[in-house]
């Protein structure tokens, strides 16, 4: 503060005004490109836009040995002892492409193939837990889950999207001692949309293509070229909801030989597809309550494992009392069945994935193997 002459009003100066430095205007404007790079690099991570996602990345599901034609570490099967319940991969290798980083840091991946089985061409996706690279686990085999979802189930399964929870939960439920820690397969249930009502109740029907043969034979066969998987049937089964539930059904119990168990989450329980038209017997030979039955009057059958879990708003009506009336009919003798209502539960995976941690996935998971040497 200054002051006037006498009589005068005081004044105030002030002092000059100080110039930002250079190297001050350079921190800022650095420091203002960063925030500005961080937001565009969060912006085209979420919009999937190169480099700033891994989505489309080769995805290796265990290191190659030297010489190797299969996708995973643990010497070869001929080096493995001959009591050993683990199967190495056999190979090749499929090309798998990253579709999704969980924030475990495990891959869904996705690999396009021509069944060698089924002659059927399409996608399939597939997902190992964390535990699967566990040096722990370096020499054991893993169970393998069958994950088909309902609707068309075409160009995609949806079980392969993380916001099902489906992957996630496999691996909370692991470490809560509910469940096995699943490999998963989530392959194309249908050759095509069902826009037109034309679905294939996951069947050979005669001229179409061969979905049941895609289905138990060849997405089977990409799991044991790609990873360590158990011998036995006690390490193979099918979950499904809708139409993946009547698929995963079928499976198991035309198939028991191959597949122990399966969760059936507001399944058709009959084959119903107008393409079975004219075959009359084919489709016969793919309805459940027969192949049920079949089942309970041969003497020696495998036993099986069918988790059912069923809302009380499903949006078929009928959903709920033909899966009780299968149970009461069928489940006996070596097939093995249980029932889970879910009060308010509806035909969607919203209701399906969180009970099946509230006892379908331990049902199952009490009777497979894994991981196993």
């Amino acid at each position: 503060m200054s002051y006037a002459p006498d009589g005068q009003q005081p004044y105030r100066t002030e002092e000059p005004r100080r110039r930002p430095s250079r190297v001050r205007r350079w921190v800022i404007a650095g420091a203002s490109v960063l925030a500005l790079s961080a937001v565009a690099s969060l912006v085209m991570s979420h919009y999937e836009i190169p480099p700033f996602t891994d989505k489309g990345d080769s995805v290796s599901f265990g290191k190659l040995p030297s010489g190797s034609t299969g996708g995973d570490t643990g010497g070869t099967a001929a080096t493995q002892p001959a009591h050993s319940k683990m199967a190495m991969p056999t190979g090749p290798a499929a090309d798998f492409k990253n579709a999704m980083t969980l924030s475990d840091g495990t891959h869904v991946a996705v690999t396009t193939i021509t069944g060698k089985k089924s002659g059927f061409k399409g996608k399939v996706w597939v997902w190992a837990p964390k535990e699967y690279n566990d040096p722990k686990f370096a020499k054991s085999g893993f169970p393998v889950m069958i994950a088909l979802p309902g609707g068309a189930g075409y160009p995609n399964n949806y079980w392969m999207g993380t916001d099902m929870g489906l992957q996630t939960s496999i691996s909370k439920w692991y470490s809560e001692g509910k469940s096995k820690p699943f490999l998963l397969a989530m392959p194309v249930l249908n050759p095509g949309p069902d826009d037109k009502g034309i679905y294939w109740d996951a069947s050979d029907i005669p001229g179409q293509p061969k979905m049941d043969t895609w289905l138990t034979d060849d997405v089977p066969d990409l799991m044991r070229e790609n990873f360590r998987t158990i011998k036995s049937r006690d390490g193979w089964a099918y979950m499904g909801s809708s139409t993946g539930g009547f698929a995963s059904l079928k499976a198991v119990l035309k198939y028991p030989e191959k597949f122990k168990a399966a969760i059936c989450s507001g399944p058709d329980i009959v084959p119903d597809s107008p393409l079975w038209k004219g075959h009359d017997k084919e489709k016969a030979e793919n309805n459940p309550e027969l192949l049920a039955k079949a089942l309970i009057d041969k003497k020696g059958s495998p036993d099986v494992y069918l988790a059912f879990q069923v809302g009380t708003d499903e949006s078929n009506k009928n959903t709920l009392p033909n899966v009780q009336k299968f149970v009461a009919t069928y489940g006996k003798g070596p097939v093995h069945t249980e029932l889970k209502i879910i009060p308010g539960g509806k035909h969607n995976a919203k209701t399906y994935v969180p009970n099946m941690g509230e006892g379908p996935i331990q049902f199952i998971s009490k009777v497979m193997e894994g991981p196993v040497e």
